[in-house]
């Protein structure tokens, strides 16, 4: 069994035992929760802390035990830390409405005194780049937490990072905040200011070999193969969304008024982008060579980075049920999820699946739209019109579909037989657009259902949206009426129809 097989780890000779939990803190946070899924993939036995443990029941695996506590209320960390060979330290205060320095000197203490009364072996720490006099109040609470888990006696691994790259990084939600929706970006001094940013998934596989290492404490800098300014990555980032920005410096610091700004565009990370403003103005780069010589990891540069982290939030909403996610009645304007504003409408069909989805899978060309065909057209012209493809390029197959395949212009980014359907828009647009069909099965009847998913680019994107909204609404529920009829008249009553079948039946009710 796996449960039983040691983990025999690089040198110096270093064994975890599979049936040793490895604890991790910071489990709801946005490192700690990506951790947590890489070591359940590498089959180890996680133990998860948390305040509110209900917030980790359906993120973590079965096999991933979840132990209430609270790092502030020392009798609670006991049953956390009993057994414990590696405990990983992924938590910070900086979101705390009190003094997040206190918060974090307290709670970093009851955590180093809980380690070494329980016997715990190795401690991985995450903190910040940054050296020198003057530091923020931010950076010089990550290196006061570090000295205090590394005086408790316990071996610790202290890795230094700069910005993380990644959906749902603080750091990088609120580059894209400012580039999203700022088209001429105002610029303290402090956005020229060296850092070496870090993809998330880079950062994962360091603290997981950090937890491989040696048997004596060791501060490692750890960063990406680019050094760059902040200004350069909020450049690069503009670039791989072709939104056209301009950054314009600002007379003097000026950050007092960027501190207030991020904190009005970022309102879900608004203390942590405002702790992290004063940081702007401390180099966050890498000084030595240990952590190139300790591991042998080779980090991406700034664009795949960020180029890993659009394509990974793209591959997470494709994965996505809409029916979950969304709530049971559509707003209006769309559901506000991450950056994209999302828009759903749901019909019950008479019928197997198979015979729901072939109509779908028919869509455009020749077949048309099954709805408001005028308008399709109108909106292939106005394609043309902007130097587009409009719907010239129409289907390779009438009937068959495969990722790749252009339908007018949709690009099939996605389809399971009998199940799914995700397309993305090619036409000139402010922003990109999506349209998910999905079917599922019930006891008598299948659900259709017809998402539009879109990612504005800056206000005009968003003006784009909300006034085509109405427009957009009736067209997607009078096509999801017309997949219904078409779908239902020859739906089986036990078995579903060849495929052939369906094929030419659509056709028939088409033409």
């Amino acid at each position: 069994m796996a449960g039983l097989i040691a983990y025999v780890l690089r040198a110096p000779a270093v064994r975890i035992v599979a049936t040793e939990p490895i604890l991790v803190t910071g489990a709801t946070g946005y490192v700690g929760a990506r951790l947590v899924s890489r070591l359940e993939r590498d089959g180890r036995q996680v133990r998860c802390l948390a305040r509110r443990p209900d917030r980790l029941l359906g993120r973590v695996a079965p096999t991933t035990e979840i132990v209430s506590g609270d790092l502030l209320a020392p009798e609670s960390l006991d049953r956390a830390m009993r057994g414990v060979r590696v405990a990983y330290y992924l938590v910070h205060s900086m979101d705390s409405a009190a003094n997040f320095a206190d918060v974090d000197r307290q709670a970093a203490s009851n955590f180093a005194t809980a380690a070494r009364s329980a016997g715990v072996g190795h401690i991985v720490y995450l903190g910040g780049l940054g050296s020198g006099r003057g530091l923020s109040a931010h950076l010089a609470s990550r290196h006061e937490v570090g000295s205090i888990l590394r005086s408790s006696g316990v071996v610790t691994t202290e890795l230094r990072a700069s910005i993380v790259i990644g959906a749902g990084s603080a750091s990088f939600e609120t580059v894209r905040a400012v580039v999203d929706r700022l088209p001429v970006i105002p610029a303290p001094r402090a956005l020229e200011t060296a850092a070496q940013p870090i993809g998330i998934e880079d950062l994962v596989e360091y603290l997981v070999a950090a937890a491989n290492r040696s048997q004596r404490s060791a501060i490692f800098e750890i960063g990406g193969a680019d050094q760059v300014t902040y200004a350069d990555v909020m450049r690069e980032y503009a670039r791989q969304r072709k939104l056209r920005r301009r950054v314009v410096p600002l007379p003097g610091q000026a950050m007092r008024a960027a501190r207030v700004m991020l904190q009005a565009l970022t309102p879900l990370h608004g203390r942590v982008a405002g702790a992290m403003a004063e940081s702007l103005r401390h180099a966050t780069v890498v000084s030595d060579s240990g952590a190139r010589d300790a591991f042998p990891i080779q980090p991406r540069g700034l664009a795949a980075a960020i180029e890993r982290a659009l394509t990974a939030e793209d591959h997470e909403f494709a994965e996505m049920s809409w029916s979950d996610a969304l709530p049971p009645t559509s707003r209006w304007g769309g559901t506000p999820v991450n950056r994209r504003l999302v828009s759903s409408d749901l019909e019950h069909v008479q019928g197997h699946p198979h015979e729901v989805f072939a109509p779908i899978q028919s869509i455009g060309g020749n077949n048309g739209w099954y709805a408001a065909n005028w308008f399709w057209r109108l909106r292939g012209s106005l394609d043309r019109l902007r130097g587009g493809d409009g719907m010239r390029q129409g289907r390779r197959d009438p009937h068959e579909l495969c990722v790749g395949d252009t339908i007018d212009f949709w690009r099939v980014e996605r389809v399971e037989s009998g199940r799914r359907l995700l397309l993305a828009a090619e036409m000139k647009l402010p922003g990109r657009l999506w349209l998910q069909f999905d079917v599922d099965a019930g006891a008598h009847r299948a659900s259709l259902r017809l998402t539009t998913m879109f990612e504005p680019a800056g206000y005009v994107g968003l003006a784009y949206w909300y006034l085509l909204y109405p427009v957009h609404r009736a067209i997607f529920a009078a096509m999801l009426r017309g997949l219904r009829r078409v779908a239902e008249p020859a739906a089986p009553a036990a078995a579903p129809a060849a495929p052939g079948a369906s094929a030419a039946r659509i056709s028939r009710q088409l033409h």
